[in-house]
């Protein structure tokens, strides 16, 4: 068994790739745009994960995120708490949420640990950024800045 991807369904599929693509740096590994069922799926991988995605067969990626845009009928579907959150392993975890920040992006769980921290996407799905190694040593602003809103 293997792991290959997560389905998140997206309301606005520009506003989803700008986060995950343009701000949290996933890159588009294959799209599939599907006129008779009218919805497009559109598949994502950390930049990392680069090399075991060009592995897996073609129609079998992994790992990676399926973001599935329905066209017609685009649903409020909530905060769906029940589907818990993406995790990412990342290089810097201050300088990622610098970046996050900087792009227009609210840092929910902000990483005073030097270890952890959440954001949220335009839906609402939780991500979960971790220290890559050990924690880094807390620093501000990180380390007295307050949770916003929940993740």
């Amino acid at each position: 068994m293997r792991y290959l991807h997560t389905m998140l369904r997206v309301r606005n599929l520009d506003a989803a790739l700008d986060f995950y693509c343009n701000k949290l740096g996933l890159k588009e590994t294959r799209r599939r745009v599907d006129d008779k069922g009218k919805f497009t799926l559109v598949f994502l991988a950390a930049p990392a994960d680069g090399e075991l995605v060009a592995k897996g067969p073609q129609s079998r990626e992994a790992p990676l995120v399926e973001l599935t845009y329905n066209w017609e009928g685009n649903e409020d579907y909530g905060e769906a708490r029940y589907f818990g959150h993406l995790a990412y392993e990342v290089d810097d975890i201050y300088a990622t949420c610098e970046k996050l920040m900087q792009a227009g992006v609210t840092i929910n769980r902000p990483p005073r640990d030097g270890m952890m921290a959440f954001v949220r996407s335009p839906d609402k799905q939780s991500i979960e950024l971790l220290q890559k190694g050990a924690a880094l040593p807390p620093k501000e602003p990180w380390k007295s800045m307050p949770n916003t809103g929940h993740w």
